[in-house]
């Protein structure tokens, strides 16, 4: 494309910060439009690993687009059940996990975070797409006919559009629209997330147990030695320490369980001990708009809807599709940003919407709601009845038709720059 949008001349440069979910997706469906485009990722590689997640709705027709629906349905953990448990320990109830998430049995895909993000690595190593790995962006400067980036680690350069799909906390964002705290909304939670040996023989299965502000989670992606655990805690205000350092992070997740009953203690003690230990808040982004010149946002850079939605990577992933077409259709970055945003927005804030449908349920601050979700769960095994969060979910999920932008693609990459 030419400067002014035109499929003809050199190659629109494009820089995507962060090769998570959103970046990768963004990156190999702008390289079939014939852009030139460079992904910067401050990680060493592409994460492996993680816990499961979830690939829904119209973000379903993404993939398959992608050509990889096969490969995810493969990888598809197929979870059985989960089981919530009370303080004491005893069952409060069992669902299948459409019911909490909505997913559509037999089209949703349900896999570990690490083979989505592998796969769609792999499919950018087949496009001409160059990887900064190790690296990250330092300063944006955006003179209306270009932006100017200088890197960490990389020597300057200049491109036409940079794209930030770095995340909840995202480095782009920061420098072009300052720091976070205007655009966050938190939700009352704190989390944290870390592997563990499988000493309860867990498969395809999580256990949930529930104190009124407390809420521990083990889950099993499959027949596996390890258990991804989780151990969250309702706090009005986000803890000063949720920016400090891991050992005071650590040390107050500590605190905050300490004298919670069931398997708690055990779970604690791994967390001190975890390598692979995240600890985060549990917050939204929430922006007027998801750019400014020619750098724009994309995933939860932009309208991040936390865990409690469920959703993610699936809007990650429509979010990159429908940025990427616009970009190829526009005749000038500013005139794509607005019409990515004009068909992006309602779908995303829909889906961040979600979290508050679901967390009375999932995380009950109170004793009265953990008792208004044990009674939900004992009306759905004695009589098929009681709603349960998902009951409304799925049809926002596929809320957003895909538009068709197969005309802008290139029929052959030739791998040059």
């Amino acid at each position: 494309m030419d400067d002014d949008g035109s499929q003809s001349g050199r190659r629109f440069s494009v820089l995507i910060s962060g090769a998570s979910i959103a970046g990768p997706t963004l990156a190999y469906w702008l390289s079939r439009y014939g852009f030139n485009v460079t992904v910067v990722e401050r990680s060493e590689a592409v994460r492996g690993g993680g816990y499961a997640i979830d690939v829904r709705g119209t973000a379903v027709d993404v993939v398959d687009q992608m050509g990889i629906y096969p490969q995810l349905q493969a990888a598809h953990i197929g979870s059985r059940e989960i089981t919530f448990l009370n303080p004491d320990g005893d069952v409060a109830g069992r669902i299948r996990p459409e019911e909490l998430t909505g997913s559509e049995e037999g089209r949703d895909i349900e896999l570990p975070r690490g083979n989505l993000t592998e796969l769609l690595f792999a499919l950018t190593q087949r496009e001409s797409i160059q990887y900064l790995f190790n690296d990250s962006i330092e300063s944006i400067k955006d003179d209306g006919n270009g932006v100017d980036v200088t890197f960490k680690n990389s020597e300057p350069h200049r491109f036409d559009v940079v794209i930030g799909a770095d995340g909840l906390h995202s480095n782009t964002r920061r420098l072009i629209f300052g720091p976070e705290e205007p655009f966050s909304r938190y939700l009352g939670y704190c989390f944290n997330g870390f592997t563990m040996p499988n000493f309860l023989g867990l498969s395809h299965e999580s256990i949930a147990f529930a104190t009124p502000g407390r809420f521990a989670v083990l889950s099993a992606s499959g027949d596996t030695d390890t258990l991804h655990a989780f151990l969250t805690f309702a706090s009005e205000a986000p803890p000063i320490t949720a920016s400090q350092d891991e050992k005071s992070q650590r040390r107050l997740t500590a605190e905050m369980f300490a004298g919670v009953g069931w398997e708690v203690p055990r779970l604690v003690d791994a967390l001190q001990k975890a390598d692979d230990f995240y600890y985060d808040v549990v917050s939204q982004i929430h922006l007027e708009q998801w750019s400014k010149g020619r750098v724009g946002l994309v995933g939860d850079s932009a309208f991040a809807p936390s865990f409690l939605s469920g959703q993610g990577s699936s809007i990650a992933l429509v979010g990159a599709y429908i940025l990427a077409g616009e970009l190829a259709i526009n005749q000038d970055p500013t005139r794509a940003f607005a019409s990515y945003e004009k068909l992006m927005r309602p779908f995303a804030e829909a889906n961040q919407a979600l979290a508050g449908s679901g967390a009375s349920f999932l995380l009950p601050r109170t004793e009265d709601e953990l008792n208004a979700r044990n009674r939900a769960l004992a009306g759905r095994q004695a009589q098929g009845s009681g709603t349960m969060p998902g009951d409304d979910s799925r049809t926002v999920h596929s809320s957003l038709r895909l538009p068709d932008y197969s005309a802008a693609l290139v029929p052959e990459i030739d791998g040059s720059d």
